[in-house]
């Protein structure tokens, strides 16, 4: 059973609705406690960082999803909810995160060429292999709306980035069973679909 953390932000029924098209069984859940007793946890999220946190501060979601992502059970980020696993958000003041891959989220640097927020179709630039990714057809186009961006710690826990305009910020980000799509696979057509299928039957070794 796959779980879908509902704490007030956002893209919930779209993601449900995609993995009930593609035959896996979820369910919306919004009791911290239940958090242990799936098999994979999604965290989806529209929004603003500090609101989003205060949310799952308040819910009781903070430690909940700590200790889900150290029990080696896979975990995706989606959006907003991939920022939250950073250790530091900036939307709209600073906020300390899930610090679950440690790393910044901060406004995507201003050019001419950049307009925010970042809405529309890019591709993908792998930085390493992953299990999410097998069968992804590279330089495939995946729909992206966001102004900030995530900035890791370690570089190798950027898993792909992706290039708008002169900017080439971290699309995904990915340590041990925990992976985050800046992205909406949900929202992706088949290239999306695939990534959420993989993470269906991800065991969440690498």
């Amino acid at each position: 059973m796959i779980g879908i953390v509902d704490y007030g932000m956002g893209n919930l029924h779209s993601v449900y609705n995609s993995l009930s098209y593609l035959g896996f069984e979820s369910r919306l859940f919004s009791a911290p406690e239940e958090t242990r007793s799936f098999d994979r946890v999604i965290l989806p999220g529209v929004g603003a960082y500090a609101s989003a946190m205060e949310n799952l501060q308040t819910a009781g979601f903070v430690e909940a999803l700590r200790d889900y992502a150290a029990s080696g059970r896979p975990l995706l980020g989606i959006c907003l909810g991939m920022h939250l696993l950073s250790s530091l958000g900036t939307e709209p003041e600073p906020t300390e995160g899930l610090d679950i891959i440690k790393g910044k989220v901060d406004i995507m640097p201003a050019s001419p060429d950049v307009q925010l927020p970042h809405v529309g179709w890019n591709s993908l630039d792998p930085t390493r292999t992953h299990p999410l990714f097998k069968g992804a057809r590279p330089g495939v186009d995946y729909y992206f709306v966001h102004s900030y961006c995530y900035t890791t710690e370690r570089q190798e826990d950027a898993l792909t980035t992706t290039t708008y305009g002169e900017t080439v910020f971290t699309s995904s980000v990915a340590r041990d069973n925990i992976v985050g799509f800046q992205f909406h696979p949900e929202k992706s057509q088949a290239a999306g679909l695939r990534l959420l299928e993989n993470f269906c039957m991800w065991d969440g070794s690498c």
